[in-house]
């Protein structure tokens, strides 16, 4: 594999029960470990120059590890890091969405805080807004067509158990794939009076434009229904 044809993919994990446990996955647990740091320190190689720029020498030198040590923790070398990262880069977000969205207390504040943290954490990764920047062809394609619905896939797999509480589970993977698309639109092309990193911004977009297609999706499931369930919760 050449160095600008490193293999992205979001690798989906599972939700902690009832949205209070801390994910654990590489990077979310114990930070001495030696494939932390050197994931750590790829992280900071990608974010001065990229992908297709940074070596395993470079690797090696960032971690203080010899090139040795980096083959045997990872032994498909370089790809091989390079894929633990974004893993890793996965996780440490699906554990922070978690810990907010699993304080939330209606519908409308389980969305808001998931697309907060996530509009966060995302346009301040360093790593990340360099590969738009400069590598763009290593992020654009996975946000396009069959790459996005992998996406999409993960971040909803992830999202929809936390929506599950005010909503059926057809409901809550489509709140949860809207609010994905939501965020990724915003990052990708920043609405002029909108940012998503600001609370107030990211409420009144949530009750201007989602609640109500939520809340139509659901009015629209009882109406059909020939026993209609009983209300999950109102939505304050």
């Amino acid at each position: 594999m050449g160095a600008a044809e490193a293999t992205i993919e979001l690798t989906p994990c599972e939700p902690p029960d009832q949205g209070r446990k801390v994910l654990h996955h590489l990077g979310a647990g114990d930070r001495s470990s030696t494939r932390v740091r050197i994931v750590d320190a790829t992280l900071r190689c990608l974010a001065r120059q990229g992908v297709a720029k940074t070596t395993l020498d470079d690797i090696a030198r960032e971690s203080a590890f010899s090139r040795a040590t980096l083959y045997r923790t990872f032994p498909g070398g370089r790809d091989a890091i390079v894929e633990a990262v974004v893993d890793t880069e996965v996780a440490r977000l699906f554990s922070s969405l978690a810990v907010v969205m699993g304080e939330a207390t209606d519908l409308e504040d389980v969305l808001v805080a998931g697309m907060v943290e996530a509009a966060r954490r995302l346009s301040a990764h360093r790593a990340v807004a360099y590969l738009v920047e400069h590598e763009p062809g290593l992020i654009l394609p996975r946000l396009a067509f069959s790459q996005m619905d992998r996406i999409l896939m993960a971040a909803g797999d992830f999202a929809a158990p936390f929506f599950a509480r005010w909503l059926e589970p057809d409901q809550a993977s489509r709140a949860a794939e809207w609010a994905v698309r939501i965020v990724l639109a915003y990052l990708a092309d920043p609405a002029p009076r909108v940012d998503l990193a600001r609370p107030e911004d990211t409420r009144h977009l949530v009750r201007t434009f989602v609640l109500p297609g939520i809340l139509a999706l659901r009015a629209s499931a009882e109406t059909q229904s020939p026993n209609p369930k009983p209300n999950k919760g109102a939505v304050q």
